[in-house]
Formats: C-alpha cells, structure tokens, sequence
C-alpha cells in the first residue's frame, strides 16, 4: 500500500534533503546543467526506489530509452495537482508517440510540492515483465528526464520544450562508500587553465608527478574535482600509469590527446588506474586494498586524460578540472593491482563496415595466468572492480571466466555501453582468479554508419576492446592480451602475396593484380564488403589463432612463446541465461609479438598466405 503524505515547505532549496516516506538513498546525481533536476536513488527490498527533486511546480518526467531519445521509451510523470498526488505510467513507440501503459508499474510513495519545488519518490521492479517497460540490470542505463510548469491535464502530459535531457547512469552499481576522517592528507592532479576549442569534443591530454612521500602511503579513495559550472562540459577522465621515468620536462606542457603533435612520452601510459566518467561517482577501494604509492614499484608519473564535450560551440573556455587522491600512511593489508586483459590494441583489429552486431573478442590465456600466477601468487588474485573498455562503436562488452572448461558466472557485462560514461564497476562480491583460468572480453560493435573499415587503436574513430581488473595482492602483471592472426584475414579478401619493404609497416601486397602494392589497410577497405560477407568474417575472425601479450611491469614479457588455435569447445558468443518474470577451456598457447610475427617476412622478400 503506498503512502502520500502531502507536506507544504517553504523556501525549499535545490538538492536539500527533505524527509519522505521511503529512507535513505545511497545514490544521488544531478541531471541537467542548471541545477534544477536531481535524482536519487537505491535499493528498497526487491525494488528500486528513485527519488526526483526537480524545480518546478508542475509535471515530472523521467524514464529509460535504449537510445536517449523519447523513442522506444518507458515513461512515469508524476506531479501533486490541487493538492492530491499522481503518477502514471507511460511509453512510446518508435515514432514517439506516448502512451498510458495499461499495467501501471510505478508505485507512488511519496509527494510533496511547495511553491518552487515538487519532489516525487517511487518505487519499480527491476523486471516487470511488461513489455512497455525495460528492465534494470547491472548494464548502463540511459535515463531521460523532463519537466513542465504546468501539471498533467486530462489531454496527458504538455511537450515539455527544452526542459529535457538525458543521462546514462549504472543504476545498480554496488557503491562502497568508506567515511573518511577530514584529516585524510590527499593531492590533486587538476588541469590549469585548459583552453577548450570551439569544436564538439576535445581529448585533453596532460603529465603529472605523483609526489614525493617519506614512506610508503596507500590511495584509498579517488573522486572527480569538476570546475564549478563545467558538470556538463567534463564527459569522462581517465588516469594511466606510465611505464617509464622521465625528466620533469614533460610536465610543462599539457597536449590534445592522440595529436599528431602528442609528445612520445604520453604513448608510454598505457594501463589505466583509474577511470570516472560524468554521472559517476568518486571510488573508494575495499577498507582492507590500497593503490600503493612512494615505493620504487609504484607509478612515479601518470597521465591525465580529460574529454570535454562542447556541443554548442562555446569560445573562451578555460578548464580546471582532474582527478583529487586521498592516501594515508596507514597502511592496508593488501596493494591493489590492475591487469589489463583484451584484445591487443593493434591494426590487426579490423571491424568491416555496415555491420548492426560484430563480434570480437580478447583472450586472457591459461597459459599466461598460470605462468604468471605460479610464480607471483599461486592461491590466485581477488578481483573487486572492472572497468569495460571500447570506443564510439561500442555496443556492449562482457568478460567471461572459463575455470577447468567450465564457463562460470561474468565477471563484468554492459550490454547497453555508453562510450560517454565509464567508471569502474564495484563486483557485488569479490571474484578469485587462479593458476589456469581463462579470461575473454567479448565486444560487440555497430559499424552501420560507417563506410570503411574501423581500425584497431587509440582515437575515438578506432576501436578497442579491453577490460581492466581491479585486484589484490598486486603482481607482476600488467597486461595479458591477444590479437588475432592477420594472415586468414587477409585470405578471406583473397590476398595471395604481401612482402614488406623498408619503408612500409606493417606490409603491402604483391598479389593479386587487385591489390597489388597496396597497403593490407586499403585492400580491406577496398573489398566489397556486404551484410553477408561481414557476418561470413566475423565467423572467421572468432575462430582464428591469436598471438598474446602476458607482459610485466617493465614492459617484459613472461616466456610465453608461440600462436595458438582456439579451441572448438568454447561457445561463443556468450548467451544468457533466461530471463524469468518476477525473479529479482579452453587451452591456448604462444606469445609472439606481432613485430617477431612480421620479422618472419625477410625485408623485401615475398611470404604466400598460403604457406601460413
């Protein structure tokens, strides 16, 4: 039964906490850039509860869209009119035209207007088995909010003009909040005076120097530090770990990210320790795991990756933003690692275009966590975060663990992902890995609306499918990664001959006439690629043999040697398990690294794909 206690307060101020009927809510973001929609949410039982505090004394709109858009949409508005509550569930078709659902699935518990503000909270379950309404998993979550200043009429819901927006959130993400003392020492790693260009994106790239401590010291909560008035503006920042030492030359000077002007130094940062993204939160690592600072072991210079977005064009702005760590000398039992684990980032990672659902996939090889593990932690490693990885054709990532040949539950998934919104996601309980288990990081990608090829690499318009663990005990390594053998690829478009000069990487082609001196990039975008041919690949791809990257903290490689075949008992793509209404081995061997794989190719000499 819900309850509707009416309460009329005066002088109401934007985000304050007014007592409501349902209890405390552990989430709380705001929606829009002016300071005038704010949700909040958490768990209520089997349910999940919501909370909006918006501005206004009309209606209140908020929903899921698979898009962000109001098409496909599911929909409840809700209001206090003449003094008595409402709220109705709705949805839209593809064309966006709304309407009333016939199973009401949102329950009111809470109202209350003032003459400024009106605050609703509501409770839904997480699969209604509706299907006007779209279930809330663990994946990204695009919600859409609205606002009127009229309430609803008995013609539904007035066009709310450009009181709109929508944001993509992890609604079930298991936040852990540590309650810090206020005297916790902390650093920042903030940009100064970034000028953003008058252009849609910019990836701002800057070096810092992690301070110099005494002793050693251990992070134990990052959170986002956002220029007043840039919420909007700031979409994500990522903090990579650079791999070498440098002199403090490379601090003076921030650059934009993946230029071609970009020093070399910043090509050195490549495993990620920390990522935020623009409706995220700030993370606090486990009371008994600590990122480790101030031993020769650990990060000396890092990199700040900031990208704004600027949809409107906007001249003369200059950004302060970043990153603040808390660290302490109170040291905690364990030192926190991260392993990046994937698909290589290589060329050789080819998405043909045209495609709605292409698949690719990244091996964590037994053989590369059992050498490493034996040697480093043979009881295994603890996982308790993952961040999920790949860029704007990204639809959706799962990381999958395979024990003895055995598929056991995923370590992470998105299927909805957001490019704009990454953040760790805290594992509801903490995952072992051991010697001989096996990791995949399976990607799926639309390629619809593009025309040539997508490359694996590091700007937005290439691709990437990675996923990094957050774990403890901290070992030597950093990276265990696999990339698809380029040969059969090139089999498939019908190449016969490549050879590699001096002058060209990685190769160019011999034969046939067709693509003759071309470069392996340009043939692949030559082909004629269809909807039937893509798919026809994909299968390929999937079952080609790989190389693999196990790779310490230098840079080193573990003595994994060789190209190995996967095998045919591992079912791919990953299928779920049934969704049911009303319920809230794979031996793989070899690391050659691309560059010996290519070394085979005598320098101006001619290799048959047929030989191979």
């Amino acid at each position: 039964m819900c309850r509707w206690p009416l309460l009329l307060l005066c002088g109401l101020l934007p985000g304050a906490a007014v007592g409501g009927s349902g209890g405390p809510f552990p989430h709380r973001t705001l929606l829009d850039s002016e300071g005038k929609y704010w949700l909040s949410w958490g768990p209520r039982g089997d349910r999940l509860a919501f909370r909006l505090e918006v501005r206004t004394a009309g209606y209140v709109g908020f929903g899921f869209s698979p898009t962000g858009t109001m098409a496909a949409a599911d929909i409840v508005v809700g209001g206090v009119l003449r003094g008595r509550p409402y709220l109705q569930d709705y949805f839209t078709n593809a064309n966006r035209e709304l309407k009333k659902d016939v199973q009401q699935d949102y329950h009111l518990e809470y109202a209350m207007e003032n003459s400024t503000h009106t605050i609703i909270e509501f409770t839904r379950e997480l699969h209604t088995c509706d299907i006007n309404d779209k279930s809330i998993t663990e994946s990204t979550v695009r919600v859409i909010w609205a606002y009127h200043h009229e309430d609803v009429g008995e013609a539904g819901p007035k066009y709310h003009e450009s009181s709109r927006g929508t944001k993509s959130l992890r609604l079930l993400n298991p936040e852990k909040t540590n309650v810090l003392s206020t005297a916790v020492p902390y650093f920042d790693l903030v940009n100064q005076d970034v000028p953003i260009p008058n252009k849609g994106t910019t990836y701002w790239c800057q070096m810092f120097k992690i301070p110099v401590l005494q002793e050693k010291h251990h992070v134990v909560k990052v959170k986002p530090v956002i220029q007043r008035g840039h919420e909007s503006l700031v979409h994500h920042i990522l903090l990579y770990q650079c791999s070498s030492n440098f002199s403090d030359s490379v601090l003076d000077h921030g650059h934009e990210c993946y230029h071609p002007n970009m020093p070399d130094a910043f090509l050195t940062c490549e495993t990620v320790i920390f990522a935020w993204a623009i409706g995220g939160e700030g993370f606090s690592y486990p009371p008994h795991v600590g990122l480790s600072l101030g031993t020769p072991l650990d990060p000396h210079y890092v990199l700040l990756e900031v990208h704004y977005d600027n949809p409107t064009y906007k001249e003369g702005l200059l950004d302060n933003s970043g990153l603040r760590l808390f660290h302490t000398a109170d040291i905690r039992k364990y030192d926190a690692g991260v392993i990046e684990a994937g698909l290589w980032v290589s060329l050789f990672h080819t998405i043909p275009p045209g495609l709605p659902d292409f698949r690719s996939e990244g091996h964590c090889t037994l053989e590369c966590l059992e050498e490493a593990l034996e040697v480093e932690k043979p009881s295994g490693i603890h996982v308790f975060a993952v961040l999920l990885h790949a860029h704007l054709a990204g639809r959706g990532i799962r990381l999958r663990h395979f024990r003895k040949g055995e598929e056991m539950r995923l370590l992470a998934y998105d299927d909805d992902f957001d490019f704009n919104f990454q953040e760790f996601q805290y594992l509801k309980e903490e995952r072992t890995i051991l010697p001989g288990d096996h990791l995949i990081t399976e990607c799926r990608y639309n390629t619809k609306d593009r025309a040539r090829m997508t490359w694996g690499g590091l700007s937005t318009r290439n691709e990437m499918c990675l996923s990094y663990l957050l774990y403890y005990p901290r070992i030597n390594l950093t990276r265990c990664a696999s990339i698809p053998d380029i040969m059969e690829q090139l089999q498939f478009i019908g190449v016969k001959e490549i050879y590699r000069p001096v002058t060209t990487w990685p190769f160019i082609i011999k034969s046939p006439k067709q693509y003759k001196n071309l470069s392996f990039m340009d043939a692949m975008n030559k082909f004629k690629w269809t909807k039937k041919e893509g798919l026809a690949f994909n299968k390929i791809v999937l079952s080609l043999p790989v190389n693999v990257r196990c790779s310490k903290t230098d840079n080193a490689e573990w003595s994994i040697q060789g190209m190995t075949a996967l095998p045919p008992d591992i079912e791919r793509p990953y299928k779920a398990e049934p969704l049911m209404c009303g319920a809230s081995s794979t031996s793989l061997r070899g690391n050659v690294s691309l560059e010996l794989l290519l070394g085979f190719m005598v320098l101006g000499g001619t290799l048959s794909t047929a030989s191979l």
